[in-house]
């Protein structure tokens, strides 16, 4: 399997908050949740990367009720959210010699 590129933000959170099917707005406000507020996704942000990763076989749309699409994260889309939260896990992990510092 070819070494997986880093992430954006945004694709991680969508990533995350499709471990629950959803639609755009849920999903923006969910984000929201996840990230304690950190994160507010625009809705032009989220859908060009609802577009990518629907293209890379990340997620797929499910449905679509009164002008709400639904998505859903694939299999290969769960692999790649659990391979980018290790790398992220090695990073905190290489990053805590910053505690060491005076």
């Amino acid at each position: 399997m070819p070494e997986q590129q880093p992430m954006t933000e945004a694709m991680f959170y969508i990533l995350l908050a499709l471990l629950h099917p959803g639609h755009g707005y849920g999903m923006m406000q969910r984000i929201r949740e996840l990230s304690d507020g950190r994160l507010e996704m625009g809705p032009g942000t989220l859908y060009g990367v609802l577009t990518r990763m629907k293209k890379e076989g990340l997620i797929v749309l499910t449905g679509e009720q009164e002008r709400r699409k639904n998505y859903v994260i694939t299999d290969a889309g769960r692999r790649a959210l659990r391979q980018e939260y290790r790398r992220l896990q090695l990073m905190v992990r290489d990053g805590r010699i910053l505690e060491e510092e005076v």
